[in-house]
């Protein structure tokens, strides 16, 4: 089967399926989102969720977050990993959300990823659930999906080359939806060490079969 193929059926499954989706990570504003976010770095969606309803009664915007001292930030995450460092940009990126922007998270990707924190995939999360632009988010289970199921060659080896590869094959109007569904399929399906490929509608054109 070609690349375009594959593609195609995994498009037309999704659409038909799960034609509504966005992510998993709760939040009541764009700043929340992007706190949310980066938060979610090497962490699961569950525990940031489990984390996040407390912070944002005590810091819903970047104002009062940026007023915070890092210890009162570390407080309301050290459940999630790498605290210190998270409580460090958090604190960084708003009060720089306040002195450079305003107030309001940036819309353009150059100016997100000044922000301290925050990287490539924060950033295309922000603009494609935010925003709803064109921008794919690859963490590890798109990086993983998208190999497993052929959508990108095997020298795509870095987050960037399997974003390129699927920004260049999937429609602008659904890689939002899209890195959601790859995603999810790598969550729930697709896992890293035991694959439910019983579970999997992708199982008949997977790449493995022709190992």
């Amino acid at each position: 089967m070609k690349r375009s193929e594959r593609y195609q059926f995994l498009l037309d499954y999704y659409k038909k399926e799960m034609p509504e989706v966005t992510t998993e990570l709760q939040f009541g504003s764009v700043f929340q989102l992007l706190v949310a976010t980066l938060l979610s770095a090497q962490c699961t969606d569950k525990r940031i969720n489990q984390v996040t309803p407390e912070l944002f009664r005590r810091y819903p915007d970047a104002k009062a977050m940026s007023e915070a001292e890092e210890s009162e930030i570390f407080e309301y995450i050290k459940s999630v990993s790498y605290p210190n460092a998270k409580a460090h940009h958090l604190s960084e990126m708003s009060k720089m959300i306040i002195d450079k922007f305003g107030g309001n998270v940036p819309a353009v990707f150059e100016d997100l990823v000044t922000l301290p924190g925050v990287g490539r995939k924060t950033a295309n999360v922000v603009e494609a659930v935010a925003f709803g632009k064109a921008a794919m988010a690859v963490d590890t289970h798109v990086f993983r999906v998208s190999h497993r199921l052929g959508l990108v060659p095997k020298n795509a080896t870095t987050p960037y080359l399997v974003e390129k590869e699927l920004v260049k094959n999937i429609p602008d109007d659904i890689i939002p939806k899209a890195h959601h569904w790859i995603l999810l399929h790598g969550r729930y399906i697709c896992t890293s060490r035991k694959p439910h490929c019983e579970k999997c509608p992708f199982d008949d054109i997977c790449p493995k079969n022709n190992v």
